[in-house]
């Protein structure tokens, strides 16, 4: 049975991409969701195609949204790992 791992753009959000990237190597459900803007650039193109190519959409949340912060909760609890970058 695959694992179900969550990463949440928070801080670091290239780094967080860069991380998503990495694991979908692994033999997991990945979902990247991203508090704020997506990061733009050359660096991030980058990270973004790799998880294209893993069929892999990150979703961009509104910090200021009023349900962010549900959606994000209700992640985590279906989620076997998380990790917040």
């Amino acid at each position: 049975m695959a694992k179900k791992i969550l990463v949440v753009a928070r801080h670091k959000p290239l780094e967080a991409l860069r991380v998503a990237a990495g694991l979908t190597l692994t033999d997991s459900e990945l979902s990247v969701l991203a508090i704020g803007p997506l990061p733009e650039g050359e660096a991030a193109e980058v990270q973004l195609e790799a998880l294209a190519f893993a069929d892999i959409t990150p979703e961009a949340l509104a910090a200021d949204a009023p349900d962010t912060w549900a959606h994000i909760a209700g992640a985590i609890v279906a989620s076997d790992a998380v990790y917040v970058i």
